[in-house]
């Protein structure tokens, strides 16, 4: 399955992106595109240009996954590692047009605490940009007035008379929304998608960096879709492509006052490497010596259960594929406003070009679950 790429490359591209305002730039490209889990179709767009300069060899899979292949050095019959971030994110869907206003539910799990007065925009048959609105609570009677807010009490202000909302918006229309990227203090950016847009930008760095040193391995990055949903694009692209390692890179919950310091971690100090059932423990150690040997600042994630990560998907596919996770801290997951270092971001990418760039001919044959 084809698709038609950019004629001009962004910005970022141009200049290179280890250069630090370059991957900030890129990181933006990225936030500002649209592309809710299952409709990601606007957001490969801008994947697929940053990096065809580094993986020109690029597909798209039956459900919108795509795939860029960085040929190795090696042999013929060359071993292939996939690494996956997901470039779909979560929103709101509209279920019903009452006049100018729309009621809504959830794509991939949000709060209905941050929601109220958030800015978002209808992808209808035109952009619609709408308020998300709750009742006052001076009109909701004394025992509701300190609830909780709940999805089913919010909606979505239009604005627009009842005729024009009939016409350009429909049952089964997404809402993403509306907060454009903004630069904080300490190299931090903050914004929607981060989760896991991020993660792709750290993909686009370790194939830069891979294109500039040989490694003997084929290299296939995915950004995979429906992550936040069905985990389908990680399930459908490994079982397709049937890699002989995976990497799945997402983010994972940032260090912030009031949260339990064993469950997260700080922004700037580097990516994590997972440790639990959905990781093979020889996958791991592999990620440990990389980070040791290029002096990578990293953290150790326990993973006790189901990781939350595209690696759930992967590790299973097949006769099974050995698996790891790397993570990267943000605050605030899941809202308008995620939060990452892209210290970190640039650091997951290294983290993967050094333990990619050591892969040798015979590391299968020495990779034991033990």
């Amino acid at each position: 399955m084809g698709f038609r790429l950019p004629t001009l490359l962004p910005s970022a591209i141009i200049n290179g992106i280890m250069n630090d305002k370059a991957l900030s730039e890129h990181v933006k490209d990225l936030l500002r595109a649209p592309g809710l889990s299952a409709f990601e179709a606007s957001v490969r767009e801008v994947v697929a240009a940053a990096w065809r300069p580094y993986a020109p060899q690029q597909t798209v899979s039956r459900l919108g996954s795509l795939h860029a292949l960085q040929s190795g050095t090696g042999r013929s019959n060359r071993p292939k590692i996939l690494l996956a971030a997901h470039m779909d994110m979560v929103g709101l869907m509209v279920t019903q047009v009452e006049g100018g206003f729309c009621r809504i539910t959830e794509i991939g799990g949000l709060d209905a605490r941050i929601l109220p007065g958030q800015a978002v925009v209808i992808h209808g048959r035109e952009d619609v940009p709408a308020a998300v609105v709750l009742p006052p609570a001076a009109l909701l009677p004394p025992d509701r007035k300190n609830e909780i807010p709940r999805l089913r009490d919010l909606w979505l202000d239009t604005g627009l008379p009842e005729t024009e909302a009939a016409r350009l918006i429909r049952t089964g229309d997404t809402a993403s929304f509306s907060q454009a990227p903004l630069d904080l203090a300490g190299g931090r950016i903050a914004g929607r998608s981060l989760d896991d847009r991020a993660g792709v930008a750290a993909l686009t760095v370790c194939l830069e960096e891979l294109a500039a040193r040989p490694h003997r391995w084929d290299v296939i990055a995915a950004a995979t879709v429906q992550e936040e949903e069905t985990l389908g694009g990680a399930a459908t692209s490994s079982f397709a492509l049937h890699p002989d390692l995976a990497i799945a890179v997402d983010v994972t919950f940032g260090a912030a006052p009031g949260l339990p310091e064993h469950k997260t971690f700080p922004l700037g100090g580097g990516p994590t490497i997972g440790l639990g059932p959905n990781v093979h423990p020889g996958v791991h150690r592999w990620m440990i010596r990389a980070a040791a040997k290029a002096g990578i600042k990293y953290a150790l994630e326990v993973m006790p259960a189901h990781s939350g990560t595209d690696a759930f998907a992967m590790q299973v596919t097949a006769e099974g594929i050995p698996t790891g996770v790397i993570g990267i801290p943000l605050r605030s997951m899941h809202t308008a406003v995620e939060i990452v270092a892209l210290s970190d971001i640039k650091a997951a990418g290294h983290l993967l070009a050094e333990g990619i760039g050591a892969l040798d001919d015979g590391f299968l044959s020495k990779l034991r679950w033990e």
